[in-house]
């Protein structure tokens, strides 16, 4: 199984009236639940709008960039598929129920060190569920 980064831009959902966004809501729960059904559904969340704090290698923080920067992820979900058509159908899925173009992306396995460490932490390769 590998595992998918499905996510859509910050401003991408900015078209959907307030009053509809309880609907929006609804289908995109939906969309989870049949995710966490299939036992493909690892981690999602929205990203709060605010600058982010940048940590420096020697520790010092800075301001980030600001919430109008286009590139800044505005949601996200992580999925672990058979492939990448599979995932392409769950980001389709997603499109559908939050009204917007969703970015799918590959993400590099575990290095087996790390699968080692979680393993030892207790027994399986833990998810995450929002």
């Amino acid at each position: 199984m590998t595992r998918y980064l499905i996510s859509f831009g910050t401003h991408a959902m900015d078209h959907i009236p307030d009053e509809e966004m309880p609907d929006v809501a609804k289908a995109s729960y939906a969309v989870v639940q049949e995710a966490v059904s299939a036992g493909v559904w690892v981690f999602g969340a929205g990203r709060e709008s605010q600058r982010a704090s940048v940590v420096a290698i020697d520790g010092m923080v800075t301001d980030g960039p600001y919430p109008e920067t286009k590139e800044v992820i505005g949601g996200f979900c992580v999925v672990d598929v058979s492939s990448r058509e599979e995932a392409l159908e769950w980001a389709a899925k997603t499109a559908v129920a939050c009204r917007c173009a969703q970015e799918v992306r590959e993400l590099l396995p575990d290095p087996p060190e790390i699968t080692a460490m979680l393993r030892r932490a207790d027994g399986r390769r833990p998810t995450v569920t929002s």
